[in-house]
């Protein structure tokens, strides 16, 4: 399975950020049966473990700092490790364990550095407050080599406009599931992905 490209094509990277587990369990399964097939879990390894037997779903384990936290998610069934930084021993792990990881950074500098690192795709966070689809469309102009995912405070309405600006995809949480119940979440993820494609 080549995960960019199936994050190429999917273009909706689906995030949650839930500590309680049957919560985020909830949530994951909404987004599957909404569409979504690429998950990012910032959630106990629990959900991860359960959410990583579906069949035709990528699953991210997000908020990874440590090497030892890296070897954790991979053991309980992660396909991606996503960082909310960029530094070098997440580059070496992932580098030896052919793991597939995602840095986050925020300055045209720090992707360019994460991209000479050979990183695949480059979370740009938080993106609203850099500036959203605008600071999306500056970076990628200069730099079109750039496979960037924009995430943080992504309104539902804006993710055609970032995709417009150049990102590979975008990522979104709380938008599509705060203060909805399951067949909300369900209705929105197919709305979404409806729009996109």
């Amino acid at each position: 399975m080549n995960i960019l490209n199936e994050i190429k094509k999917e273009k909706i990277y689906g995030i949650i950020r839930e500590d309680n587990p049957e919560v985020s369990y909830e949530i994951a399964k909404a987004y599957i049966e909404g569409g979504i097939k690429i998950i990012e879990l910032n959630s106990p390894l629990e959900v991860t473990e359960k959410i990583s037997k579906e069949n035709n779903v990528i699953i991210a384990q997000g908020g990874i700092i440590t090497t030892a936290q890296a070897h954790r998610a991979l053991d309980a069934g992660a396909n991606i490790i996503s960082s909310p930084i960029f530094q070098t021993n997440l580059v070496r792990f992932a580098s030896c364990y052919k793991a597939f990881l995602i840095p986050s950074v925020t300055t045209p500098n720090e992707a360019y550095s994460a991209w000479r690192a050979r990183m695949a795709l480059i979370k740009i966070y938080p993106v609203s407050e850099m500036g959203g689809v605008g600071y999306i469309q500056d970076m990628v102009k200069p730099m079109p080599f750039l496979n960037l995912l924009p995430c943080g405070f992504v309104k539902l309405d804006e993710i055609e406009g970032y995709i417009k600006a150049g990102a590979l995809a975008v990522g979104v949480g709380r938008e599509l599931y705060g203060s909805k119940n399951y067949n909300e979440i369900v209705k929105t993820a197919k709305e979404i992905l409806k729009m996109i494609k």
